[in-house]
């Protein structure tokens, strides 16, 4: 396996530590942190969050602005979370693109098979005992939290990938399968987000701007130069504008496209994932996030290596504008996202993967085991950075946001039984 350890472990640090931030700072200066949360950065009639709901958000303190006749503000939580959040998706939306359309990408052929069957599990037994929670936690949870119910369906690669090496080494096959399962795992997780979590009145008109500016930029800028370079085997044309416009034309679509998501009423988030298929990319995958892309000098892995070290900040701040909650926040609807997590997940991961492994014939990877399926999924159990981000999305600011933010949080409690259960299950670590 190519080494994913550098990218991860500094991007799963970073967001850790401005969680931990957020907590000290909610818990110890709980209006100082709000105010810094729902700071305006920029009241106009475009773009961000409906004023009178942020008015609502921030309380007394918002009277300290002069806001003037607008109806939009963009707040920090905001511009992290709906704008630079972006940033993040795209370099996941490129590990799933390349890994779904190259010859040997890592979700194509029978080799994903079981781990692909096994993420459908790892969504729909979340979704079940979320549900079944709530419905037993009485009427009144059932309403305030039903609107959640994706929430529990994430999966945070990082920090499962991490806890997965800790407990099968680094060599083992089922940390390769884990993968897989947490890229096709965010992949649905977009999927949802798109279709049943619109951030305002849908506007499907302003789609037609995103992808005109994604096919305008394909067209002119990688298939024409492609196509008036046949038979010149010195492909000067597709080299001039490789070496002279580099990605500018692509972070131009980009920038438009993020904006046509803005007035779509679709997540801003998921602005730049219509421009990625545009971008000309390596004919070859080395795996989620391999070590070995940063010797490829296609402009789709040349925009990934610069956007690195700002995703990780970008995180951090993630981090610490989303997980800030009080302690005593702690109530009814955090039962039903941990739940979800941390009992649905591993239980749909196991049945979903065992029939696919054995009924459906698919079978298991190489030096697998069947109780190794249980492990996996308590790995992937730790929702945190996508079970935060679908908090956010699925609730309004307020109790039932800051109670369901605190069962993501406490999903990393996850790893306690994945390391036990790894030690009494026999497994042996494989570190090459």
């Amino acid at each position: 396996m190519y080494r994913v350890w550098n990218f991860i472990t500094a991007y799963s640090a970073l967001l850790v530590s401005g969680a931990i931030v957020a907590l000290v700072w909610a818990n110890v200066a709980p209006a100082s942190y709000l105010h810094f949360v729902e700071y305006p950065v920029w009241f106009n009639p475009w773009i961000g969050v409906d004023v009178h709901s942020w008015t609502r958000a921030l309380g007394a303190a918002a009277h300290a602005y002069e806001i003037g006749d607008v109806e939009k503000v963009v707040t920090l939580h905001y511009l992290v979370n709906d704008i630079v959040m972006a940033l993040f998706f795209a370099m996941a939306g490129k590990e799933v693109w390349e890994a779904l359309i190259l010859k040997n990408g890592a979700l194509r052929g029978r080799k994903a098979a079981t781990p692909m069957v096994a993420t459908a599990g790892g969504m729909v037994g979340p979704i079940v005992v979320y549900l079944g929670l709530a419905t037993l936690m009485g009427s009144d949870t059932y309403d305030a939290v039903v609107n959640g119910w994706a929430v529990p369906t994430a999966t945070d690669i990082a920090l499962s990938f991490i806890i997965g090496r800790m407990v099968f080494g680094a060599g083992h096959p089922a940390v390769r399968f884990l993968l897989l399962l947490a890229v096709a795992d965010d992949a649905a997780g977009l999927l949802i987000l798109t279709v049943f979590y619109p951030s305002g009145a849908l506007a499907p008109a302003w789609l037609l701007l995103s992808v005109g500016a994604s096919v305008f930029v394909y067209v002119a800028f990688n298939a024409l130069p492609r196509r008036m370079d046949r038979g010149d085997q010195m492909r000067r044309r597709s080299t001039w504008v490789r070496k002279h416009l580099r990605w500018y034309p692509y972070a131009l679509a980009g920038l438009i496209s993020l904006f046509a998501f803005t007035q779509s009423g679709l997540h801003p988030a998921l602005g730049l994932l219509p421009v990625i298929p545009a971008i000309p990319h390596a004919d070859r995958a080395f795996g989620v996030f391999a070590d070995a892309e940063r010797h490829l000098h296609d402009i789709l892995n040349q925009m990934q290596h610069a956007l690195t070290i700002p995703v990780e900040i970008i995180l951090f701040v993630f981090g610490l504008v989303n997980a800030g909650v009080a302690f005593a926040a702690i109530s009814g609807p955090s039962w039903p996202v941990l739940g979800g997590l941390v009992i649905g997940k591993p239980l749909g991961i196991f049945l979903f993967g065992a029939f696919a492994a054995h009924v459906l014939r698919l079978g298991l990877p190489e030096g697998m085991r069947t109780v190794d399926l249980v492990v996996i999924g308590f790995t992937a159990a730790i929702g945190f950075t996508f079970a935060l981000f679908m908090a956010g999305v699925a609730f309004e600011p307020g109790e039932v946001r800051d109670a369901a933010k605190w069962g993501a949080l406490l999903s990393f409690g996850a790893v306690i039984p994945a390391i036990l259960l790894g030690q009494l299950s026999g497994i042996r670590k494989q570190n090459r």
